[in-house]
C-alpha cells in the first residue's frame, strides 16, 4: 500500500525545489522586492472647468501643478515628450531602496512628482516659485561639484539641488539627500484619463505641513489643510498657478 503522506512529501520538495530553480534563473524576482507604492485616495486629475484631463492637453516641455495627495501639497505634471526608465532603483535619505515603475501614457512620458524640494522644502505657491522643470538645457553643478549641462531636469534655484525626472526624480546636483517623491499615475486608456493613486520615495508631506500650515491657511483660506484630496484634483499649468518664476 502506498503511503499518502511519502507522496505529499515528495510532492512538497519537488514544488520546492522547482521554485528555486526559477530564483536561480530569474533573480530579478527577488530584487524586485522593493517597498510598493503608498496608497492614498484615487483621485482623477481634471481640467479647470471640472472636465476630464486628457493626454493630448499636456504639452510637452509645459510644467502643469495639481495638488495631491493633500489639498495643500502640490505636484508638477509633466510630459517629458520621450519615454522614461520603466524601473528606476532609487534611495530615501534613510536608506530605505524602492523602485520607481516610469511614465505612464502610449509612449511612457508622462510623470508626476511632489514640487516639495527635497532639501528645504522650496515649493511652487500663488505668489513665486523657485522650483520648476527645465525642458530646455540648464547647467548646473552635478554631485562631483563639475559643471554640466543637461535638458528635462527639475531645477530648484533656492539650493541648487536639481532632479532627474525621467528616472524618478534622482538627484542630479546640490544638497538633496534623496530623490523628489514621486506621484504614482495611472492612465485609464478607455476614457484617456488620468488617476493620482499615491506616492513613492521619502515623503515630506508631513514636515511641509507642520512648517507652512500658518500660511498654507491663508492662502487656501482654510484651516482643512491637512485633508487627503478625494474624487478630482485641479490641474493648470504653473505660469496661470503662481505670478513668478525664478529661473537660475
Amino acid at each position: 500500500m502506498v503511503d499518502r503522506r511519502s507522496i505529499d512529501r515528495r510532492g512538497f520538495v519537488k514544488i520546492c525545489t522547482s521554485a528555486l530553480t526559477m530564483l536561480g534563473m530569474h533573480p530579478q524576482v527577488l530584487a524586485s522586492e522593493q517597498p510598493a507604492a503608498r496608497k492614498y485616495n484615487r483621485v482623477k486629475l481634471v481640467r479647470a472647468d471640472g472636465s476630464d484631463l486628457h493626454l493630448g492637453d499636456l504639452t510637452i516641455g509645459k510644467s502643469f501643478v495639481f495638488h495631491y495627495p493633500y489639498v495643500s501639497t502640490p505636484c508638477f505634471l509633466i510630459n517629458l515628450g520621450q519615454p522614461t526608465n520603466r524601473h528606476a532603483t532609487l534611495r530615501t535619505e534613510d536608506g530605505k531602496d524602492y523602485e520607481w515603475p516610469g511614465g505612464v501614457g502610449p509612449k511612457r512620458a508622462v510623470v508626476a512628482f511632489s514640487a516639495i524640494c527635497a532639501h528645504r522644502m522650496s515649493h511652487p505657491s500663488p505668489t513665486v516659485s523657485f522650483i520648476n522643470y527645465r525642458h530646455e538645457s540648464a547647467t548646473f553643478l552635478d554631485a562631483n561639484e563639475q559643471t554640466t549641462e543637461r535638458e528635462r531636469v527639475i531645477y530648484c534655484c533656492s539650493e541648487k539641488s536639481v532632479y532627474d525626472p525621467t528616472e524618478g526624480g534622482r538627484v542630479l546636483g546640490g544638497p538633496a539627500k534623496q530623490p523628489l517623491a514621486a506621484i504614482d499615475l495611472s492612465h485609464d486608456e478607455r476614457d484617456d484619463c488620468l488617476y493620482a493613486t499615491g506616492s513613492y520615495g521619502g515623503e515630506m508631506f508631513d514636515k511641509f505641513l507642520e512648517k507652512f500650515s500658518f500660511r498654507l491657511a491663508l492662502e487656501l483660506k482654510t484651516d482643512r489643510i491637512h485633508d487627503q484630496v478625494s474624487g478630482t484634483t485641479t490641474v493648470q499649468s504653473l505660469e496661470s498657478y503662481c505670478e513668478t518664476q525664478v529661473v537660475c
